[in-house]
């Protein structure tokens, strides 16, 4: 039976807004394919093997709490810039995409050294944003809708994932938010992303079983109950903006 390793980073440290709801679902949609899913809930004492993992999924967490994990994943700098340009699959929520950038700088002006994987950089303010969010990207025909929730910013990012139709940028004033290389994808965007968007929840899914497997045959999806709900929603809510 085919096999996919969902590798769920730091589920403890990172679960600030019940991320978990992501796993669940890509799990039972990939097991609806006919495949084998296996999630790895990994903590700063476990010992990371990113060669396992088909995806990386890392959670919103506490200022205090995204540092601690920071500290953890310095020793495996090399290996997930390496599995970046290999084209394997990162989703990356809330905060958690701060640590992908060169430094992070926290309310007190210190500055926290991060990953490196990406220009960008990342500051927190003391004003924090929260509101619905509706975003477009190139790859949906339908908006992607989220909830925003921070302190902070990231500057400079090159690569962007979503226009933003309403909400806040990757800085104020921004048009664009989050960020998009090759098969790494980073939101600040935050909760059960995949369940309020089965059409983002299909891209990905997609994506991630024909990187591993080019020949796959898919079923169709289950999903059409979620669409419509996502529908009904957008037009009762966010109807100027559809």
């Amino acid at each position: 039976m085919k096999e996919i390793h969902i590798a769920h980073l730091y589920y403890d440290l990172l679960n600030l807004y019940g991320e978990k709801g992501n796993i669940l679902v890509l799990k039972k949609e990939l097991e609806k394919q006919g495949l084998s899913v296996t999630v790895h809930e990994l903590t700063k004492d476990d010992k990371l093997n990113f060669d396992k993992y088909d995806l990386v999924y890392m959670g919103a967490g506490t200022e205090n709490n995204q540092k601690i994990v920071l500290d953890s994943l310095m020793q495996y700098k090399d290996k997930i810039k390496q599995r970046i340009k290999d084209n394997h699959h990162f989703l990356i929520t809330g905060n958690s995409i701060e640590l992908f950038g060169s430094y992070i700088i926290d309310k007190t002006g210190r500055r926290h050294e991060s990953l490196g994987m990406f220009y960008y950089h990342a500051e927190e303010r003391d004003k924090r944003i929260a509101e619905e969010a509706l975003m477009r990207c190139k790859f949906l025909d339908k908006l992607v809708f989220g909830t925003q929730n921070q302190p902070s910013f990231i500057i400079g990012n090159d690569k962007p994932l979503f226009e933003v139709i309403k909400g806040v940028g990757s800085f104020p004033g921004a048009k664009t938010e989050g960020v998009r290389f090759y098969n790494f994808y980073g939101t600040y965007l935050f909760g059960p992303l995949l369940v309020r968007n089965p059409h983002f929840l299909e891209h990905i899914i997609k994506e991630l079983v024909t990187t591993k497997y080019p020949d796959f045959e898919f079923k169709p999806f289950d999903l059409e109950d979620n669409k419509k709900a996502l529908d009904v929603f957008m037009n009762n809510f966010y109807k100027d903006y559809t």
